[in-house]
């Protein structure tokens, strides 16, 4: 879910987690949230756009979820700080996050989730637990290439960017089996984000 000691400088892992910060901690601490903020911010200036309030708002809350989450999710914390906020507020900042790479849409559930990259955001394939909203991103190029190549000799047109594999995490599966959480008791302390709306 944090970027990288520098944002492009860091070689790739076949797999990142968006859950994870650093370590084996659920949520990022507020300084790993504060950080990555700016970093992002910094993008935003080198790239002539500028990561308003509100967006930084948008994205501290995505941040901080640690896990995909609606738009009328995000709509209600921020009404819980700001309690005029409309939707097409949070809306706006999710489209310009979106449009400056930031974050990624996850159509299978409906929900936004940080890139883990945060600055970088090209994985191209996401693994989407149906159940609490975890997203894992697989930075396989060759074998998005390879499906890629395979969905157009099949006759059909990707209608995105990104290819979402759905299914089950390794903690809901333990959970759904009656297992302790592989990652520890607090990485599902909160599933409602993905769930609610």
């Amino acid at each position: 879910m944090l970027p990288h000691d520098s944002p492009h400088a860091h070689a790739h892992d076949s797999t990142h987690r968006h859950a994870l910060a650093e370590g084996d901690a659920a949520v990022p601490s507020p300084e790993q949230i504060e950080r990555s903020l700016d970093i992002a911010d910094e993008y935003c200036q080198a790239r002539g756009e500028r990561l308003t309030p509100i967006r930084r708002k948008v994205l501290g809350l995505l941040l901080a979820s640690g896990r995909a989450t609606k738009a009328y999710a995000l709509l209600d914390q921020m009404r819980d700080m700001h309690p005029g906020s409309a939707p097409p507020t949070v809306y706006r900042a999710l489209d310009f996050l979106l449009s400056a790479n930031l974050i990624h849409r996850i159509e299978t559930i409906n929900a936004f989730s940080v890139c883990h990259d945060l600055t970088h955001c090209q994985h191209g394939i996401l693994m989407v637990c149906q159940d609490c909203g975890r997203v894992e991103e697989l930075h396989e190029p060759k074998l998005r290439k390879t499906l890629i190549a395979q969905v157009k000799q099949s006759g059909y047109r990707l209608s995105g960017e990104e290819i979402e594999l759905k299914g089950l995490c390794p903690d809901c599966q333990a959970r759904a089996e009656g297992k302790p959480a592989k990652r520890g008791k607090e990485s599902h302390s909160d599933t409602t984000d993905a769930q609610s709306a």
